[in-house]
């Protein structure tokens, strides 16, 4: 088919090369042969009046051309399988879908996880794998590698998708009930002379928690540990004297599992503001809107559930 004398099946094979960078891996990637896709390059070439892909040592750049190419050219496929995959109508009950969702462990706690039953009870051929965030997390999203992603507000705001906030949440203190400081309220002394579990996002090899804490306080908590999931603070925290500064809504079910007591913070903090985003190609996608509506519906049960009033 074409549009104004351009062959859009070149798109996908344009697509394939502007992200790989390279024939043989594009062949490769859409199981064509190497001459076909060499073809096409030629052909898209000649179209563009530009080499697209221009050697570099061993490996080929794109040409400024081609860079301002990708962009448009991804969204351009992904709204096209987006419009081929809707269907007139949405039955929950006899829809067959998967769906991948990037979240934290946070998230999956606190309603991600009672989002995910009521979902399997309304529309059980509905799948939904979830995953944390890979390296590249903007081209996964690009690329159609997510479906939605819950994440702080602060990220979020990087991504030009549609969003809305579902949860916000204040932070607590964790320790011991056995750690010499939970007879007592805590103090910016105390905070600051004992170790610290801190929680990592993601793969970033910082600590978003000591970035904002040390222009404010002049001095860095003592990160005794550090992990990337929320889930495993119980471990680390027992039978020692640490602290770990965290969200109060994964704090107090910790606390009522676990010989672990809550502390009020010493310091003010911003709230947590989670946030869920999805590809704007996926608006109107009555599935797509579904799904989300179902994960609003069981953030909101959770804004309503009380917290632990016993927080010393």
């Amino acid at each position: 088919m074409r549009l104004d004398r351009f062959d859009l099946n070149l798109l996908v094979v344009l697509d394939a090369l502007l992200e790989e960078r390279n024939v043989t891996r594009a062949s490769e990637r859409l199981h064509i042969g190497q001459s076909a896709a060499s073809a096409a390059l030629r052909r898209l070439r000649e179209f563009f009046g530009d080499e697209l892909l221009v050697p570099a040592g061993r490996r080929f750049e794109l040409t400024p051309l081609a860079q301002g190419l990708a962009g448009p050219v991804r969204d351009t496929l992904m709204r096209a399988r987006a419009a081929v995959s809707l269907r007139p109508s949405f039955d929950p009950h006899t829809e067959t879908r998967r769906f991948t969702v990037c979240s934290s462990d946070y998230a999956l706690w606190v309603f991600m996880g009672a989002a995910a039953t009521g979902i399997a009870a309304k529309a059980p051929g509905i799948r939904l794998d979830f995953t944390r965030p890979p390296v590249d997390l903007h081209d996964a999203f690009e690329r159609g590698s997510l479906d939605l992603m819950i994440m702080p507000e602060q990220y979020a705001a990087e991504f030009d998708h549609p969003q809305i906030p579902v949860l916000s949440d204040d932070h607590a203190c964790l320790m011991c009930t056995d750690n010499p400081l939970a007879g007592r309220p805590l103090t910016m002394e105390d905070y600051l002379n004992v170790g610290h579990v801190a929680v990592r996002l993601g793969d970033e090899t910082s600590l978003a928690f000591e970035e904002w804490f040390l222009p404010r306080f002049g001095r860095q908590r003592r990160v005794e540990c550090s992990v990337d999931y929320f889930s495993a603070l119980p471990c680390l925290l027992m039978k020692t004297n640490r602290i770990a500064t965290v969200h109060r809504r994964c704090a107090v079910p910790l606390a009522q599992r676990f010989p672990l007591i809550l502390k009020e913070a010493p310091f003010d903090m911003n709230a947590l503001v989670e946030v869920m985003i999805w590809p704007r190609y996926r608006d109107h996608d009555p599935a797509h809107r579904w799904l989300r509506a179902q994960i609003i519906k069981a953030a909101q049960a959770a804004k309503d559930i009380p917290l632990d009033a016993t927080v010393s």
